[in-house]
Formats: structure tokens, sequence, C-alpha cells
């Protein structure tokens, strides 16, 4: 989905990633799939408001590894695709992902409602938690984590769609960005990084 972002977008975009794999031949620690983003990434921190409308921050989700993921809920394919993969990593964990939690952050706040957002995330798994934001916040949280996101032209019956980046951030039990998943990831190499990364934290 990143392919189709505007030129400046598309260079925001690909610094994270060049982050990442820069990460990724760093240091001496536990050998991950993932690209390791260890010391690079900011740590998790937000006040948004959850698929039940209530608000929370990122301590509410202390204690648990966290997924950081920020799509939203019309999107055509790169966020369903995503979220199963997600899905059936945590499937492969057993019952280790009850130590884990997929923040889903909508980019799309107009039409994902909370009762929006509770519907799809409950389609993926009880882990799953839809979160949402006015823009002010959202454009806090992509500068914090270098996400890019755009809103195409509406059509005439005022549908659109939202070019996003599609990385999931990886936190530890005490909120430190430590893992990159991308695209080309698998199922398998995130719940082999997971249970590696709840085992050591």
């Amino acid at each position: 989905m990143m392919s189709r972002l505007p030129g400046d977008l598309r260079c925001w975009a690909a610094a994270l990633i060049l982050t990442g794999l820069v990460a990724g031949c760093a240091g001496s620690g536990p050998q991950y799939a993932l690209k390791n983003i260890t010391g690079l990434v900011s740590p998790l921190a937000f006040h948004l408001t959850d698929q039940d409308g209530l608000p929370v921050t990122a301590a509410d989700y202390r204690h648990d590894v966290v997924l950081l993921y920020f799509g939203y809920t019309r999107c055509p394919d790169e966020c369903p695709t995503t979220l199963a993969m997600l899905a059936n990593a945590l499937q492969t964990l057993g019952p280790q992902a009850s130590q884990v939690r997929v923040l889903f952050v909508s980019v799309d706040p107009r039409r994902d409602t909370a009762a929006v957002l509770k519907r799809y995330v409950g389609n993926f798994g009880p882990q799953f938690v839809g979160l949402r934001g006015d823009q002010a916040e959202l454009t806090r949280l992509s500068k914090r984590y270098r996400i890019a996101y755009h809103y195409e032209k509406p059509d005439r019956y005022g549908n659109y769609e939202v070019d996003h980046s599609s990385a999931v951030f990886v936190f530890d039990r005490d909120g430190h960005a430590r893992l990159l998943a991308l695209s080309d990831n698998t199922a398998q190499q995130v719940a082999s990084d997971l249970r590696r990364l709840l085992t050591n934290s």
C-alpha cells in the first residue's frame, strides 16, 4: 500500500524501513527474524479511545507484549491481510497469546467509530483492540512512529481510500520498541519472535 503514497510520504515511509534494516544488523542479543529496532524507535505512548469508547493510554497495556498497527476498517487488502497474519501468529502461540495485545489504530477516525472498530477487530480474535483518536492525536502518533497516511480524493458518493504505511511495531512488556514486522514476514516468523520476546522480557 505504501507504493501509492505521494513522493514526500513515500520517502517518509521508506525512512522507517531503512531504520529497521539498519537495526536488523546491530546488536549482539537474541537473533530475531523480524527487524530489530531496539533503541531506535520511541517507546509506546498515546492517549486514545478504545473500541468501547473508553479513554486509554499505553500504561493500560503494560505487562503485555504489544503489536501496534495503523490502518482502517474499509481497507480492501493490506489491513485484513496483515491482521489475519497476526491472528495466525497468535494461534500458533497457544496459551501465550493471552500475554499479547494487537492495537489497531485507525487512520480514518471519521468513519471508524468505536462501534465499527469493535465489530472489525472482533473478526480476528480477543487479543485485538481497536483504537481511535482525533486528527491532532493521529498526527502526533504518525510523527512519533514515522508512519505515513494519505486520504485519496472521494468519489461522487463520498467514498475514499486511505494509503498508509503497513509496518507492525512490536513493544516489550515495558513499552520499549523492539521489533518491526513488514509485509514479507510470515505468521511463523512473528510467532517465533513473539515467543522469544515473551520469554526474555
